[in-house]
This record gives structure tokens, sequence and C-alpha cells, in this order.
């Protein structure tokens, strides 16, 4: 009785260790039809993964898979009310918050629950990519839901079983720094500027420019270039010598000045303007006249004479006494229409009360022309003796007709 006790109690024994010890008799499925199915859904999910990627970093990713899943990711900016707005807009115009989502077509229902086990088995770490179910996105591993904001959803026109793919992004800002250089108080002693140099200020000695180009020299008291004299060339007899861009050069006369027989244009340094002057080339025969005579000279009584040479002006002509050889200026109606004898318009001094008139100096220069011996021509403040012609204005009233004599002589009634 014993030994039957012994053999149950050693077989009891013996069955309780090869049920614990023995190993285990559940296996995963390893059907074909699984793991196809498997794959094409992991295949899924890797390919929508792979386009929110290239998305994030601006890159191009072009795959079949794109097509056959009907994958699509798109920028997706909201303002603080949650509208759609301008992902570029600055200011207050800048949106709230900024999406990047990428979906795929939607996913059977039957393969709803393989695919949590792929995101909770290869994605759990990515919280915002999930099967997207009653306005919310479910991610393997969590039960925590995030939902979809509803422009969103209306923008991509989201529907429950699509594989989605949410992540909030911020435009970056570029910012720009600049620095500005602190001007230091430093006083530099006399020949020496100050310089920014490694960091810092310093004294430097003045660069002083000693060297000039063309025919100039330097003028250490100007403390600059000037024209070197002893560089001037020798011009032809109707040229004047000229620095232009620092180089001498002959200039012929310009066009618009033309001079009389026997006289050449020469630039005049001190008004910068050409004027005619005698040809010294032209040799002329020896006539009775060659030698001016000065005309009567006039003076108040007790005043030391002086002596004026022979010299017309613009608007004045010079002319010659054949038999007593005396040399007068008698004023020029020819040039009218030269600014420097008259600057108006002579179109605007006529008409009855304004005409034209010429300033004579003085009483001696009226009686040497003999032409104006039986006309009347005053000498006071109204008349001006600027040896110019001039327009007399006589405002509300009219000119004399039977004193005036124009263009010489204007007087008003």
């Amino acid at each position: 009785m014993m030994n039957i006790f012994i053999m149950i109690l050693v077989a009891l024994f013996m069955a309780g260790y090869y049920l614990m010890d023995s190993p285990s008799q559940r296996t995963q499925k390893h059907e074909t039809e699984y793991a196809i199915e498997q794959s094409d859904l992991r295949a899924i999910a890797q390919c929508a993964v792979a386009v929110h990627n290239a998305q994030i970093n601006s890159v191009p990713f072009q795959d079949v898979c794109i097509e056959q899943n009907g994958i699509g990711s798109e920028f997706i900016c909201l303002n603080a009310k949650f509208k759609q707005t301008d992902c570029n807009a600055e200011g207050r115009q800048k949106p709230a918050f900024s999406y990047i989502v990428t979906y795929t077509a939607p996913i059977d229902p039957q393969n709803h629950n393989a695919m949590m086990e792929i995101l909770e088995e290869h994605y759990a770490d990515s919280g915002t990519f999930g099967m997207f179910n009653d306005k919310t996105i479910i991610s393997g591993g969590t039960s925590t839901k995030r939902i979809v904001p509803a422009e969103i959803i209306s923008k991509l026109k989201l529907v429950d079983n699509q594989l989605v793919y949410l992540t909030h992004y911020e435009k970056p800002q570029i910012i720009t720094t600049n620095f500005d250089v602190v001007t230091a108080d430093v006083n530099c002693p006399t020949g020496t500027v100050k310089t920014y140099r490694f960091g810092r200020w310093q004294c430097i000695g003045q660069n002083t420019k000693t060297d000039c180009g063309g025919d100039t020299i330097w003028d250490s008291d100007l403390q600059e270039c000037v024209a070197d004299e002893r560089r001037k060339p020798l011009c032809a007899n109707d040229q004047t010598a000229i620095l232009i861009d620092s180089v001498w050069d002959c200039i012929s006369p310009f066009p618009d000045r033309t001079c009389p027989d026997k006289m050449i244009a020469r630039l005049n340094y001190n008004t910068m303007e050409w004027e005619c002057v005698i040809d010294p080339t032209t040799i002329t025969d020896s006539k009775k006249c060659d030698s001016f005579i000065q005309g009567n000279i006039y003076a108040a009584p007790g005043t030391t004479l002086r002596i004026p040479q022979t010299s017309c002006t613009d608007c004045e002509r010079m002319i010659t006494d054949p038999d007593t050889c005396e040399t007068i200026c008698v004023p020029d109606p020819s040039k009218l229409d030269s600014p420097r004898c008259y600057a108006g318009n002579i179109a605007d001094c006529s008409g009855s009360s304004r005409a034209l008139y010429f300033g004579f100096p003085n009483r001696g220069y009226i009686d040497a022309i003999k032409d104006f011996e039986n006309i009347d021509i005053p000498l006071d403040s109204v008349h001006n003796q600027n040896r110019r012609f001039n327009c007399m204005d006589c405002g509300t009233g009219t000119i004399d007709t039977e004193k005036s004599v124009s263009p010489y002589v204007a007087i008003c009634k």
C-alpha cells in the first residue's frame, strides 16, 4: 500500500515538473497572409514618415509609394482664432500656429488594430503620428488623443481611418545684429589722424599727398595739386593753353566768338571769358593815322588831369578822323542783341511808354560826336551813364517822340 502511494506521489511530482519547465506552446502567427498584411501596413507608415521628414527638411522626396497610398503633405498656418492665414505674413498678421500635416488615404477598418500594433511597436515616440478618428489623432502606445483643429480638417478633408502625422513648427527668424563702433575720445597730435585698427583707436601719421598727376604740382601751402606753369606749352597764334583734366592743352577760340579782321580770340584768365584782341602777328603798312591821337581831356578846375586810354566798350565802336587822326568811341546799335550791351528783351522795351537809350558818360563824350550836335541829350539821375543801352520806362506817361532819338536818346513827356 505504501509503494502505491509513493508511486502516485512521484507521478504527481513529475507531472508538475513537466508542466513548469516545458517550453510554451503559444506561438506567434506566422501565416503568409498575415505577414504580407503587416508588411503592407508598415510600408504605408514608413512612406508617410519619409514624406513628413522631407517636408520638414525642405528636401524633395519622390517614390511610387506616395501615389499608391494617396499620401499628401501641406503647410497650414492658423491665426489666433484658428482660421487659416498666410504663412509668410509679418507683423500683426503673423500666424499664431503653424503646422506640417501629412496624411494617407483611408485604411480598411479591418486593419485598424493591425496598424495600431505597428504604431505601438515602431512609432511609440511619435506622439502626433497615429490614426485619425473622431476629429482626433490616436497614437500607438498611449491613450492620449491629439485634437485636430477644425480648420485643418476642413482644409484637408480628413476622414476617419486615415493615417495622419501632425507637427507644430515655427518659421525661423534671422536676427541681424549690428555692431556699432564706439568712437573713443582720442585727441591726436598735429600731423596725425585717428584711425580704428585692431579693435581700438590709434593715432597714425597723416599720409600727405606729394605726387600729382598730369601737368600739376603739389602746393604745400594750399595742400592741393595746382597747375605747373613750367609745363605750359607754347600754342599757335590763335590758340590758348588751358588745363583740362590736369593736362595742358592748346584750345582754339570757341566758334560762338567771332572776331573782326586782324583780331584774334584770347582767354582772359581774370574773367575766364574769350576776348577779341589785336593779332600781334598781323603786319600792317604804316599810314598817317597809325598812331591814334587822344581826344580832348576834360576836368574840373583845380583837379589833377588823368589821361584816359582810348578803350571802347563792347557796346561801342571806334572811329578815327582821317584828317586829324583823332579817335573817339561812339554807340554801336548793332550790339543791341549782345547781353553785354542790353540784358533784357528788346521787344519788351517798346510802345508808347518805353524806349531804348544809350548811357552817355559825360558832356565831353557827347560833344566829340558831330552827329549829336543838334540833339539835346540829358545827363541827369534819371538816365544811366554806364555806356550801355538801357530802357526808359515812363510808367503811366508817354515817350516824347520829338525829343527822343532811338536808340540813343529817350525822354518822357
